[in-house]
């Protein structure tokens, strides 16, 4: 489960934003991930300490990520059966599971090369994004579409990424109804495993 969201995170982290100022990013999808790259490139190639990048990335996230979304699909339908004091538990939780997970990877990349190629509309709620993480010397070339959530119109929400064609998200959702399975459908298994993982 943590390798799956981590990659998730990680590539996240890859195209976060430096900025923790208001700062107003466009309502076409396109252009709001190659904004997002931009600003990457200056926070993960600056002098800053990992704390302080950690910092300003977990600020960023809450603005740009829909991790409240995110967490919700994840969790499946288990959603519907938790009383409204757990629910607000998990989201908690999952939120700062999400931020822990991809701070915790901070200096995986410094100067990532990333190439926005097009994108396409596939509904009123969602467009995909496609880019293109170039080949190093050392990283191989990787295909990375964003799903992007545009119900509101005006602010667009990272939702989800495909690598390679593989949809992060669901493998997540996967991985998290095998925890439950595996412990007689109890969410407070679920919360020991994100909580472990937090407090480590």
């Amino acid at each position: 489960m943590k390798r799956t969201l981590t990659s998730f995170l990680l590539l996240f982290l890859i195209l976060a934003p430096a900025q923790s100022t208001a700062m107003a990013y466009s309502s076409d999808p396109e252009k709001f991930i190659g904004e997002i790259i931009d600003e990457a490139k200056i926070i993960l190639s600056s002098q800053d300490s990992q704390e302080a990048k950690a910092k300003k990335l977990s600020e960023i996230a809450l603005k740009t990520v829909d991790i409240k979304g995110i967490g919700y699909y994840t969790l499946g339908s288990k959603r519907k059966e938790l009383s409204p004091e757990e629910l607000k538990k998990y989201e908690e939780i999952f939120q700062k599971y999400f931020l822990k997970s991809f701070t915790s990877r901070l200096t995986t990349y410094s100067d990532p090369k990333i190439a926005v190629l097009s994108s396409e509309k596939i509904s009123d709620k969602y467009t995909i994004v496609k880019t293109m993480l170039l080949k190093t010397t050392k990283k191989p070339e990787v295909k990375i579409d964003w799903r992007v959530y545009t119900k509101d119109p005006d602010k667009p929400l990272i939702r989800d990424l495909i690598i390679e064609g593989l949809k992060l998200a669901r493998t997540q959702k996967e991985e998290f109804a095998s925890i439950l399975s595996s412990n007689n459908n109890d969410i407070n298994a679920l919360f020991k495993v994100l909580e472990n993982f937090i407090n480590k």
